[in-house]
């Protein structure tokens, strides 16, 4: 009985997981990955905008002239050479103390004024810049979402097909914890990684520097060592930072013989 059900719940599993598949597979541009995205680019730029919209009402856009005036300069170099045609590029800095910065779908980024010290030049900034161009080019908001629908949907396959067993709980409770170790988290370091290829790229197309990029996950790294709390490898949505600034070494030839020094 229990063998037979559980080959049950692994058949419909996989219906429902082929069915996704099948019905939402696109592809990342410059690298050609195949991704699980069930949302048109226009749905994904619409909902950018709401929010960012959202997001520049609730939270203090930054009056530091000289902060503003170089975000605008690196963000419009590297936006120049990203191949997403139809976005529609907006770079904000905002006020807080958060040493973070983000893209929304459709090409809404946003830097907080807490990773300057960090970012600390034009290159650092290109490094930042680059990486969240990156996200939208390759379409990685919308790609997460369909990702959650599709693990959502699992969830609830295993759900229902085991909802009149003694194994119940134990299989939710094992979906669970096995979705989020197994699948959700392991995407979201190879999309920041991802990310951090094709923003590395960017950078030097755009006429930065790429070994930047080493310099500032370096300051970076030594930011974290400071602050302490430091996260369990397993657990973590970005990927560690020894392990940036490895792959980013490994990439360096790539980026090099793409650069090219802007004119002063």
């Amino acid at each position: 009985m229990r063998d037979s059900f559980f080959h049950l719940a692994r058949i419909i599993s996989l219906v429902v997981v082929c069915a996704f598949v099948l019905a939402g597979c696109t592809t990342v541009p410059e690298t050609g990955r195949t991704q699980m995205n069930f949302l048109t680019a226009a749905d994904e730029m619409q909902m950018g905008l709401t929010e960012f919209d959202k997001m520049k009402k609730e939270v203090p856009i930054s009056k530091d002239a000289a902060a503003n005036a170089l975000l605008q300069k690196v963000g419009k170099r590297i936006a120049a050479v990203a191949p997403m045609p139809n976005a529609q590029w907006e770079f904000v800095v905002f006020e807080s103390k958060e040493a973070n910065a983000f893209c929304l779908p459709g090409g809404k980024v946003g830097v907080y004024t807490g990773i300057l010290p960090i970012t600390k030049d034009e290159g650092g900034l290109a490094t930042v810049i680059g990486h969240e161009v990156a996200h939208a080019v390759a379409r990685h908001g919308g790609e997460r979402i369909s990702t959650a629908m599709g693990l959502q949907l699992l969830g609830a396959a295993v759900d229902a097909s085991t909802q009149n067993t003694k194994y119940h709980n134990y299989a939710v409770a094992g979906y669970g914890l096995g979705s989020q170790l197994g699948a959700a988290l392991p995407h979201n370091r190879m999309q920041e990684s991802e990310a951090d290829h094709l923003g590395l790229l960017y950078m030097a197309r755009a006429g930065y520097d790429p070994e930047a990029s080493v310099a500032f996950w370096q300051r970076f790294a030594e930011f974290n060592k400071q602050a302490g709390g430091e996260t369990p490898w397993f657990l973590r949505t970005h990927p560690l930072d020894e392990t940036r600034i490895k792959q980013l070494q490994n990439w360096m030839p790539e980026a090099k013989a793409q650069f090219k020094a802007a004119s002063p």
